[in-house]
């Protein structure tokens, strides 16, 4: 359904073969001057404090003039399916508490801050009274004074202390971007007596002390408190002594495997504080976390107050719902396939820097941003701007510092106009007067849609984001059923403190630190005790009348990443000169760095040489290639204990704990541009075996008999079946496709029935399954209703095809699987 969508104009030129729209004439937005002197975000002055927002209210808005804009294109029929709009809002402001520095308040209203909204007020004064908080209110509504106000005035209070260091703030984020730019709102105070410092893996060696004995204010991230603070925690000792404020940035970002391993780390961060003597407040933030108190105590141990209720102005917004058009002919595997999201995004980024609007668009991979940018600079040249082209980049991680410095200032003064980025700009950067965000794909949960959303209209004026629907079954659900987006809670931020297979390494890293009692269950909880005498059992810890010690002379937290399992990355070698890449999940080594695969860096294609597991490095040499690779996996599971179960019918849905083998064996070849098979190649890659969790459906013979599936169509309509679920699951868990795995059998030897597996890609689990288990009946009926509503007739990349098959997307059945999945709800409770 479409709410008070502009018109499009009769023409309907159709896109080329190729899907890249040809140059066509493109109405053209006048440049908007009135953002001149707007002001900052977290400022109350913004939005309805000061008039601004009022566009909304009477009228068309800019969001709105942007997307009739878009829409004007020739060619473009049918591709907006539904519009969703939100009114702008008022403040609501509240004095500022007595204990805040006067200095800390000068320097404030000197930047125009000339009250607090109210929810800042009420976070900061509960930090100020030694409760623990977490402030959840929307996007661009100031959440930094929260912790600015309490961290500031204390720091200033313990300018005069005996041992000259006073109170200390250590504030993490989960990217540099965002820790650079509170360093830079922190500079701009010039409060005297603030010595705020950045410590990250960016930090040169030699400043890296200075940082540790004189600055006040550490702006730093769990990955170096993991590998570097705590291990070193006798040299930090005075900074942990005199900590007083700890600042969790975007919390809802510690989620799954990576949230459990942050966890452990502020676990031992505290165990740490307490051995010197100090207890600090913890203040977490963000937009976009589902129960926010809830979350707050699973990642750091301790009961938080929450404030939720968002005071601050807010302009109107158009969150529109887009889907690409079909292309003629078939794909490489016969199936019909839609344009790109990428292609159609960047083609509505190069519409939107045309008419002068600052945009953003946001697309999930590295290489993705790089070739999203390139396309619309070469829409703009074809469209005869090539002055535009200049002023549109690409922004990822993996970038030099003072590159990313520089987009980052160059994208604030507005110089550029388009930037094509991966996450890495969804959290918290002050990016003021962004007008439009295109958002390639699904973004995976419904917070990043919300923060990505975000980054536009930060400055009172209505802003517009576009969602662009992939073709993957998620996306086509999303944007055919809007109502599953807009008004939906936020997704359950999922993590697991107690699972084993992270908690063991940071209990090694703790007994290095500090030897582990029993006492210390007040930060590691009840567990502890089985988990440490595991890890006696295999060496790694000794248990004495005094506690467990760490045995070795190396660091444990040099083997453990955060971001990943525990094993070390692999790095990707250049094979002439030595020099590295980058590197790669040691998960995904096997299938993305074997022995003839290409891989991608920079724009730049490389052929793999060698894959060294024993040292871990992959290396490559540069090629000029016009095809790529694709590696076949073959997976085998087995159930070790079903831990829950219930019955649907006569079909059962269980979870509990698995084991998963999966060995990659083959790898093919095939065109870029055409997909033509080239041929395919074996491999004697080792067998890997994954201990996890997941959640899986069995079905009767006489359940398969009602839905018309003999024997050999079965392995199809389990397959696609599996697919599909696997492509929903992301619906009621924060999960990507990429962290989840499944395997689906017509006659699986645990169960001795027809059997569909969902399982977290992670050792221990996730929590992701276990989100499948307990809202199933919503997953799978959104799973038949994808697969039903798709158009294709066989089976396309929307419903049932997997970018990830291991076996190459055969066989598949889409219309058995239908018939299978509607078996399967006919008996849900």
């Amino acid at each position: 359904m479409l709410e008070g969508v502009p018109p499009a104009p009769g023409s309907a030129a159709a896109a080329a073969p190729d899907g890249v729209r040809r140059p066509e004439p493109r109405l053209r937005l006048v440049p908007d001057q009135s953002r001149a002197d707007a002001p900052r975000a977290g400022d109350p002055r913004a939005g309805a404090a000061e008039g601004r927002g009022g566009e909304d209210r009477g009228g068309e808005g800019r969001g709105d003039a942007l997307l009739a804009a878009l829409l004007q294109a020739p060619g473009r029929d049918g591709r907006l399916l539904h519009v969703e709009r939100t009114p702008a809002r008022g403040a609501r402001t509240a004095p500022w508490p007595g204990w805040v520095a006067p200095e800390v308040r000068a320097a404030l209203e000197r930047q125009g801050v000339a009250a607090l909204w109210a929810h800042q007020a009420s976070a900061a004064q509960a930090a100020w009274e030694g409760r623990h908080v977490v402030v959840s209110t929307g996007t661009a509504s100031g959440k930094s004074l929260a912790y600015q106000l309490p961290g500031l005035t204390r720091v200033l209070e313990g300018r005069a202390a005996p041992d000259g260091r006073g109170a200390t703030v250590l504030h993490l984020s989960p990217t540099k971007a965002l820790a650079a730019d509170q360093a830079r709102a922190l500079a701009e105070l010039e409060l005297p007596g603030l010595r705020a410092a950045l410590l990250d893996g960016d930090t040169p060696s030699e400043e890296r002390a200075w940082v540790r004995d004189h600055a006040s204010w550490v702006l730093s991230n769990p990955d170096m408190l993991h590998a570097s603070v705590l291990p070193d925690a006798q040299r930090w000792a005075r900074f942990l002594r005199s900590l007083s404020v700890v600042v969790v940035d975007e919390c809802h970002t510690y989620r799954g495997v990576f949230g459990s391993h942050v966890s452990a780390v502020l676990r031992r961060l505290r165990r740490l504080c307490a051995r010197y003597g100090s207890e600090p407040v913890f203040v977490l933030a963000s937009a976009t976390v589902a129960e926010p108190a809830r979350h707050a105590e699973a990642l750091t141990g301790l009961r938080h107050v929450e404030v939720t209720e968002d005071a601050s102005p807010r302009g109107g917004s158009v969150l529109a719902f887009w889907e690409p058009p079909v292309l003629p002919g078939r794909g490489p595997d016969g199936a019909p396939a839609r344009r790109s999201a990428g292609a159609e995004s960047a083609e509505l980024l190069a519409d939107l820097v045309l008419g002068g609007a600052r945009s953003l668009a946001f697309v999930r991979s590295r290489k993705g941003a790089e070739a999203l940018a390139l396309q619309a600079a070469r829409v703009l040249d074809e469209a005869g701007a090539p002055g535009l082209a200049s002023r549109v980049a690409a922004y990822r991680a993996g970038y030099l510092p003072e590159d990313r410095r520089a987009l980052e200032a160059a994208l604030s003064r507005g110089d550029l106009l388009g930037v094509a980025s991966t996450p890495a700009l969804e959290l918290g950067v002050d990016v003021t007067g962004m007008d439009a965000v295109v958002l390639a794909g699904w973004p995976g949960t419904h917070a990043s849609l919300w923060q990505q959303a975000g980054r536009a209209g930060r400055d009172g004026r209505q802003a517009l984001a576009v969602l662009v629907a992939a073709d993957d079954p998620l996306d086509t659900y999303l944007v055919h059923h809007p109502e599953a987006v807009v008004g939906r809670p936020l997704d359950a931020t999922v993590l697991d403190p107690a699972n084993p297979y992270v908690l063991g390494p940071h209990l090694c890293a703790a007994a290095a630190e500090l030897p582990l009692t029993e006492a210390d269950e007040a930060y590691f909880g009840p567990g502890l005790s089985a988990v440490c005498d595991a890890l006696v059992q295999r060496g790694a810890l000794r248990r004495r009348p005094g506690g467990w010690y760490w045995t070795r002379q190396e660091r444990p937290t040099s083997s453990v990443g955060l971001r990943g399992t525990g094993q070390p990355p692999v790095r990707v070698v250049e094979a002439r000169t030595g020099r590295v890449l980058g590197t790669v999940d040691a998960a995904a080594s096997h299938a993305a760095v074997h022995r003839g695969a290409v891989h991608v860096h920079r724009g730049e294609t490389h052929l793999v040489r060698e894959l060294d597991l024993e040292d871990g490095a992959a290396l490559v040499e540069r090629a000029e290639l016009d095809w790529t690779t694709t590696a076949r996996e073959l997976t085998d599971i087995t159930v070790v204990a079903e831990e829950r179960a219930t019955a649907w019918g006569d079909a059962r849905l269980c979870y509990g704990e698995v084991e998963v083998t999966s060995q990659v064996v083959s790898f093919a070849r095939r065109r870029v541009l055409t997909g033509e098979l080239l041929g395919e190649e074996l491999l004697d890659l080792p067998a890997r075996c994954l201990r996890t969790r997941a959640v899986w459906w069995t079905v009767t013979e006489d359940q398969l008999a009602r839905a018309e599936l003999d024997p050999t169509d079965v392995p199809g309509a389990a397959h696609a079946a599996e697919h599909a679920s696997i492509g929903l699951l992301r619906l009621v868990a924060t999960c990507d496709r990429w962290d989840i795995g499944g395997v689906s059998t017509a006659r699986h030897p645990d169960t001795g029935l027809t059997t569909v597996f969902v399982y977290d890609g992670s050792p221990g689990g996730a929590g992701f399954a276990e989100q499948g288990w307990l809202r199933a009946r919503r997953w799978l009926t959104a799973t038949l209703e994808a697969v039903a509503a798709c158009p294709c007739s066989e089976g396309c990349p929307s419903c049932v095809q997997s970018p990830k098959c291991g076996n190459g997307n055969s066989p598949l059945d889409k219309a058995g699987a239908v018939r299978l999945l509607r078996v399967l709800l006919d008996g849900a409770p």
